[in-house]
């Protein structure tokens, strides 16, 4: 029996769970998971790389302990940051997204190439955190002198274990510098935009072998982990989906991109997958809830959470996606800033919280049936966010859709029956 190792990172936990196929369908183990988080440090947001890869390899250890046949390893992690490279030496910091250096670059890049243009370029809706502007960011910092690489977060894992250095085609496509209609990168842009050309390479595909780590292949998934996740849906038919995380990424699966001037109006993504685009909008999900709890009534069980929102009568929303929401140091203090009515109790807090994700999906259906010209009756959700049955009520309610909710590891799935397919002859 051949078994296959998905390491799956969010930016709030990492994740090993083993595969394998018995008896026709794919059974899973989780058999390490451990905390992530970025850190502040001399006023900037970065990730702690280094301590990423040490749990990534003592995750891998445990996995082979309990699995000594481990065929291959594949490492999916969130979208559009990196880590710089000169030769075999790491440029660090390694930035998380959610910090705020961005904020003067976005106009000057604009100034280059007007936002009209980059989206017609490459379909990828506006988020100040894209790669485009943290590369641009470190030019003008001069933190790419001398630079010979720059490697998204699992491609640099992956890097760090078997020794070669790829830029995987899904997640290339998060940052804004992949052109939707080639498929590689755009070389006008990033020549328009000074940065050297040097640091674009061919993209490679998921299901490819990119070296070995002691005695099993390392294998491109679908790295961004919203890519691997709508691999991993057991979906009937065409329908739209919500990756429900840290950030909630509605879409569905298109055979082209769509980078007419509607979609670029509501701020619409055209995203890899494996062999068809996903059309899809960030939302800014369980974020706001997680956050929250953190600061309201850390320790308290969630289920405790969902059961005084739902009894709350707090009726006010927020727009969830506010720029506001993205990285506060005080979440409630964000929400009463955005309110006009103050919430008595922790519970309205919720109640807000989750009522404002069900209108904002509510929002993004509408555009997205407006957009494709199709109406779609079902609608899935996947992830941690699927296990809260409250939000998922709401979301019907809102939608009008019947909500398929599967509390399950949609990304490790994904992860997992990609490499299979590969080893199995099916890609």
């Amino acid at each position: 029996m051949n078994h296959y190792l998905a390491i799956d990172i969010g930016a709030s936990s990492g994740r090993h769970i083993v595969g394998w196929r018995e008896d026709g369908e794919l059974k899973t183990k989780e058999v390490y998971r451990f905390p992530n988080g970025a850190v502040r440090k001399d006023g900037h947001l970065l990730w702690d790389a280094g301590g990423l890869l040490e749990s990534v390899k003592a995750g891998i250890e445990q996995a082979r302990e309990l699995f000594p046949d481990i065929r291959s390893l594949s490492i999916d992690t969130w979208g559009v940051d990196y880590v710089l490279m000169q030769g075999d030496r790491e440029l660090f910091p390694c930035y998380c997204y959610r910090d705020g250096r961005t904020e003067d670059v976005i106009p000057r890049v604009h100034e280059l190439v007007p936002f009209s243009q980059l989206y017609r370029h490459t379909g990828i809706q506006f988020q100040p955190f894209n790669t485009v502007y943290q590369l641009y960011a470190d030019l003008l910092a001069g933190r790419l002198e001398g630079a010979t690489d720059f490697l998204m977060l699992p491609c640099w894992l992956m890097y760090r274990l078997c020794g070669v250095k790829v830029h995987e085609y899904t997640n290339a496509t998060t940052g804004g510098l992949v052109n939707a209609e080639t498929g590689e990168y755009d070389m006008e842009l990033i020549r328009t935009l000074g940065l050297p050309e040097h640091l674009f390479p061919q993209l490679q595909a998921p299901g490819t072998v990119i070296g070995q780590y002691e005695g099993m292949d390392v294998v491109l998934c679908a790295t961004h982990d919203t890519g691997s996740a709508v691999e991993g849906i057991p979906m009937e038919g065409e329908a739209p989906y919500i990756s429900s995380g840290t950030w909630s990424l509605l879409g569905v699966k298109t055979e082209k991109p769509l980078t007419d001037a509607e979609s670029e109006r509501a701020n619409w993504s055209n995203e890899g997958g494996v062999g068809y685009n996903r059309y899809q909008k960030n939302i800014m999900g369980m974020w706001l809830v997680n956050q929250l709890q953190k600061e309201l009534c850390p320790g308290k069980p969630f289920g405790a959470i969902v059961e005084e929102a739902e009894a709350s009568r707090f009726d006010e929303t927020v727009d969830a996606n506010a720029q506001a929401f993205m990285s506060p140091e005080s979440m409630k203090a964000a929400f009463d800033r955005q309110l006009s009515g103050k919430p008595a109790c922790e519970a309205d807090y919720f109640r807000c919280a989750y009522r404002s994700l069900a209108l904002c999906y509510r929002q993004a259906i509408e555009e997205l049936e407006r957009n494709t010209g199709k109406h779609y009756d079902r609608l899935y959700i996947v992830g941690g966010g699927a296990k809260s049955q409250f939000l998922n009520r709401l979301t019907a309610e809102a939608t009008g859709k019947e909500v398929v909710a599967l509390p399950i590891e949609a990304t490790a799935l994904g992860n997992l029956n990609i490499q299979m397919n590969l080893q199995e002859g099916t890609i």
